[in-house]
């Protein structure tokens, strides 16, 4: 029995035993002992069933004396909220804090077959994909392993009871309020009539789900340059980029499988997670960038995604109303302008007619603008005569029409203006009236830092 006990590290690591103080948890910390490998007992104590969780973590503390083994405990009861989500979530932190302490090299866990069972029936009711029927690992990045995922809960049962080695029951495990009892209980003893192998069935199903996951995983790692795109100023406002931007002509060209599973990329990149998104979430992300006309919106669970034009932008909920729309700050001539929040600096340089290219777009004539400048964003009703081109006044607006500019682009669009006339704007250039001419004594330079 022991031979199937899956231990995926070197034999110099030092492994905590996540101790609950039931069987699965004390037959992988006697077999760890037995085999030298467990080095420290990790128990924490939820206080979610007043004195019997106190029994529980006295007979940890006992067993961990018992084998003359450190005993590290953490009293954690859950906030208020999903408690079986919360206290899952404090126990792996407290387990990340031990390695981190150096308390241990990795934390074993007593997940046995039965539990992978239970979690991707669980998890197919739900209606998850492969990811989530890939069940529980038996191996993470975080050092968290999993060796009794082969084994069956009777069978450690019964070699426990052949050793008159003693373990705690969990009474709340009886409750069938919570659905995974549910499952454990009756769903599965139900559907194993159908078929006595259904767990092992099941497990398997986990394993070949992994294999697909890693192979996933690995393709879009590729793949994910090419058609997800971080834009820079997203870049620098936060460690990790908040939103994703998505050139939908090429994307849609791409297989139907991996149109899903980039976009799955692509949410996960933005929310950090994929909690609460499901298939029907992802259908209606494909949904939007098949409407090709005009923009659209759709929000989802904590998510703001934007089509405009050719291109579709997922972002947090809320991400353009962070900061106050608009902006307005005195220029440094010559020097630079920065408004940080907004990722934006301006940069002016004076230089004389020799060095500039004739007709250079972000050139102005200094002798023509004897005011001070201000840098502020695009604003509705924002017009001028554009130098280069005949005609009276253009709209800005009609100017982003024209060049598919995308909405989210437009918000922060920078443009300097003298009083109530603008000078200059990103990408169309200078007004007609202070462009640099043949003429010109002295220019400015204006560039845009990125």
């Amino acid at each position: 029995m022991q031979d199937r006990i899956a231990i995926s590290l070197t034999e110099n690591k030092r492994i905590g035993v996540a101790v609950s103080g039931g069987a699965d948890s004390v037959f992988l910390l006697t077999v760890l002992h037995e085999q030298g490998r467990a080095s420290a007992v990790l128990h924490v104590n939820h206080k979610l069933r007043g004195p019997e969780s106190d029994a529980d973590e006295t007979f940890v503390r006992e067993l961990a004396d018992r084998l003359n083994l450190p005993f590290h405990v953490a009293t954690l009861p859950p906030a208020e909220g999903n408690t079986e989500q919360e206290a899952r979530r404090q126990r792996y932190t407290f387990f990340a804090e031990c390695i981190a302490k150096n308390i241990c090299d990795a934390v074993a866990t007593g997940h046995t077959l039965d539990d992978q069972a239970e979690t991707v029936l669980f998890r197919f009711l739900r209606g998850s994909g492969t990811a989530g029927l890939s069940g529980i690992r038996p191996a993470t990045a975080n050092q968290i392993i999993r060796p009794l995922l082969d084994l069956r809960r009777g069978e450690i049962r019964d070699y426990l009871t052949a050793r008159n080695i003693p373990w705690r029951e969990d009474s709340s495990n009886a409750n069938e309020d919570y659905q995974r009892n549910r499952i454990r209980k009756t769903i599965l003893p139900d559907l194993a009539q159908l078929n006595p192998s259904l767990p092992e069935v099941l497990a398997s199903t986990a394993k070949w789900a992994q294999a697909e996951e890693e192979y996933w995983t690995q393709e879009l790692n590729r793949l994910e340059p090419q058609y997800l795109t971080a834009p820079p100023e997203t870049i620098l406002m936060a460690a990790a980029p908040e939103t994703i931007i998505i050139e939908i002509e090429p994307f849609v060209q791409l297989p139907l499988a991996v149109q899903r599973r980039l976009l799955r990329r692509a949410v996960e990149r933005v929310r950090g997670n994929l909690r609460a998104i499901g298939f029907h979430h992802i259908e209606a992300i494909r949904a939007l960038m098949a409407t090709r006309e005009g923009s659209g919106r759709i929000q989802l669970p904590e998510l703001d995604v934007y089509r405009s034009f050719d291109l579709l932008r997922l972002a947090p909920q809320h991400f353009d109303a962070r900061i106050e729309r608009n902006f307005s700050v005195p220029m440094t001539i010559p020097g630079e302008t920065a408004v940080p929040e907004r990722s934006l600096t301006i940069g002016m340089e004076l230089v004389t007619p020799s060095h500039v290219y004739n007709g250079d777009v972000n050139a102005l004539d200094w002798g023509k603008v004897p005011g001070p400048l201000e840098l502020r964003n695009w604003r509705p009703g924002d017009q001028f005569e554009r130098s280069g081109h005949s005609g009276a006044a253009v709209k800005l607006k009609t100017l982003f029409q024209e060049y598919r500019v995308p909405l989210w682009e437009r918000r922060r669009w920078p443009v300097i203006v003298m009083r109530d006339s603008i000078v200059w704007t990103r990408r169309f250039g200078p007004a007609r009236e202070f462009a640099a001419s043949a003429e010109s004594e002295s220019i400015l330079l204006v560039q845009e830092r990125v």
